[in-house]
């Protein structure tokens, strides 16, 4: 129950930072990513933010065995640069300028009622689930190569 309400809470706060931020606005998010036209620099700040709150969590994370709720700490150990790591990150990118959302601002807007963030939904989802299926169909490959 405390990890539900915990997440509860977590979710609320990211939905209204986002909210409040701007994130969840495409054309703002549209407005920073325009480096040639009316550029608005504000979301820089916002990610810098970011980065420095993130920075002092996993610093201060990287230090624990278990939460503070006592679960185990899985923190990211992947460190390669690869090409599957540069494809999805490009993947995201275009993505992002096109749509002008990312997925936890697509799923806020989502919930405020904006319509494009039905369509980013909807084929963030489909996305989702064709990797799911190139993952198992590599996984099975690679077991009849070994």
């Amino acid at each position: 129950m405390m990890f539900a309400l915990t997440a509860l809470l977590a979710g609320l706060v990211f939905g209204l930072g986002l909210i409040v931020s701007g994130m969840a606005n495409p054309a703002k998010v549209l407005g920073f990513l325009d480096l040639a036209g009316a550029w608005d620099p504000s979301l820089a700040f916002v990610m810098a933010g970011a980065i420095a709150v993130g920075l002092v969590a996993f610093t201060l994370a990287r230090r624990r065995t278990v939460s503070l709720l006592g679960a185990e700490m899985k923190l990211p150990t992947a460190r390669d640069i690869d090409r599957r790591l540069v494809a999805g990150s490009t993947l995201f990118g275009i993505g992002w300028g096109i749509a002008g959302f990312c997925p936890g601002p697509a799923l806020t807007a989502l919930g405020l009622g904006e319509a494009k963030a039905v369509v980013f939904v909807v084929a963030m989802l489909a996305g989702m689930g064709l990797y799911e299926l190139l993952e198992r169909r590599r996984h099975i490959h690679q077991r009849q190569a070994a």
